[in-house]
């Protein structure tokens, strides 16, 4: 089974297929599954534009509506998690993971899926430390402040994370794990990014609550994106001789090393998404106390029963079964209005355009028989409930008590637009860098890849090794 990984798509759909097309082509090989690490930018129509969290002169409709409304097609099932540009008033409609076009699947804030018997987990978002111990208390229309808020990384999520006991195949974040960077070659990694030196000497360059869940989960493979770099490490995990390959890509322009194929063995299940049944007991365990305000989310020292939710999910999983749904249909008007009144789909005002109840969130909370939660109030979402676990910072010691947590700038790793940070930093990069690629630009995304395909497997085995 080749699965193809891509860093940072920001929206460039069309390129990224091509690439893989023609890869296939030219090597006689076929695709199984593509990840893509965040700022995918699942951009539906002006409104989820104006979501976006980015610097106004980088946002662009790109091409990912076309598939939204069915005028192009996903040619592979596509998984994704958000990173920190996102549309993230689509998102939200997903939090527990869904279609955002068909063939194309957001994994969700948090989650847990299977692909052809590979075990995927995933993390959307950045951490910052301002946001971490909040809940989610953002909604649509976003103000300046909730639209970068809002993909910061929760507590509540990682912490759902934790309790993760099964093995995983893959874990893909947008974030890098605090500390991967010395797990690898840091060498060429600041030869390529200097201004990441003093991060990796202090030994803040990347995230603590990924670093918690890489040291939990311990997963056989670790995709990323976010630094706009290629950078390969490995992670021995020496208590229980397992190890992580990890491997974060750059963005997706040309002569960016964005994509990479890596074999697995043989699907032992067909391919195609089914829950997972541990997943689903966490979920159902946890989201009575799904925080959805700005106070602190507190958790205490006694732990949750999963048990008797497992056995639960598992009657009613051997019930109807653990495929998941392939059903789609869209909740806002594409980019192309003609479509949109073609497909009946209204154009819904400004101020509810982000707030729709989406028929896959419906029915994934039916199915664990649990309410509707995520358009409450956030002055009044906060449910009263509290969780029963062991409270966890994300600190590499484990367990601090969380008042000496210091809520100041200082703590964060990185600003959240490396973009903007490369640009300040490095000003002899071209403007036209950003720009949107025309059609040489298409043939060279083309051309770029198969050249460097053969490079790309020897070097990254090499770093493996």
């Amino acid at each position: 089974m080749k699965i193809a990984v891509e860093g940072c798509a920001h929206g460039d759909l069309d390129n990224i297929f091509a690439t893989l097309q023609h890869l296939e082509q030219t090597e006689n090989t076929k695709i199984d599954l593509l990840i893509c690490c965040g700022d995918f930018q699942a951009v539906r129509n002006e409104e989820d534009l104006e979501a976006l969290a980015c610097p106004p002169k980088y946002r662009s409709m790109n091409t990912f509506w076309k598939y939204y409304c069915g005028e192009e097609k996903a040619p592979y099932p596509v998984l994704f998690v958000g990173g920190n540009h996102e549309a993230s008033n689509y998102l939200w409609e997903l939090y527990y993971g869904g279609w955002v076009a068909p063939n194309i699947r957001f994994l969700g804030f948090a989650g847990v899926i299977h692909f052809g018997g590979l075990r995927i987990g995933g993390l959307s978002g950045i951490y910052n430390i301002r946001d971490y111990r909040t809940g989610h208390y953002e909604r649509a229309p976003y103000n300046n402040n909730d639209i970068r808020s809002v993909y910061h990384v929760r507590e509540y999520d990682v912490e759902k994370l934790m309790q993760v006991d099964e093995p995983l195949d893959i874990f893909i974040s947008h974030d890098w794990p605090r500390g991967i960077a010395k797990c690898g070659n840091v060498q060429d990694l600041l030869k390529h990014k200097p201004f990441f030196q003093e991060e990796v000497e202090r030994d803040t360059l990347g995230s603590k609550p990924a670093e918690l869940l890489l040291q939990k989960l311990k997963p056989s493979y670790w995709f990323a994106a976010h630094l706009h770099t290629k950078f390969a490490a490995v992670v021995e995990h020496r208590s229980e001789e397992r190890t992580t390959k990890f491997l974060a890509l750059d963005r997706c322009l040309p002569n960016k090393n964005f994509l990479q194929i890596i074999d697995f063995p043989v699907p032992e299940e067909p391919l195609e998404f089914r829950f997972d049944e541990e997943w689903l007991a966490i979920t159902r365990a946890y989201n009575p106390f799904l925080p959805l305000s700005r106070s602190p989310f507190t958790l205490q020292s006694r732990q949750l029963d999963l048990k008797s939710h497992r056995q639960w999910v598992h009657a009613r999983l051997s019930e109807r079964g653990a495929v998941v749904p392939t059903e789609f249909s869209m909740t806002a008007p594409p980019h192309d209005t003609t479509l949109a009144r073609q497909a009946g789909v209204q154009h819904p005002s400004r101020l509810t355009a982000c707030q729709v109840r989406n028929p896959q969130t419906e029915a994934f909370l039916e199915l664990l028989e649990l309410p509707y939660l995520l358009d409450a109030s956030p002055a009044l979402g906060t449910p009263t409930h509290t969780i029963k676990v062991q409270h966890r910072t994300p600190d590499s010691t484990g367990f601090l008590d969380p008042d000496e947590i210091q809520l100041n700038d200082s703590e964060d790793e990185l600003p959240d637009d490396v973009d903007e940070l490369e640009a300040a930093i490095r000003l002899d990069i071209p403007n036209e860098e950003e720009a949107p690629v025309d059609d040489k630009r298409k043939r060279d995304f083309n051309n770029i890849l198969l050249e460097c395909a053969d490079r790309n497997k020897r070097v990254l085995s090499e770093a493996w090794e």
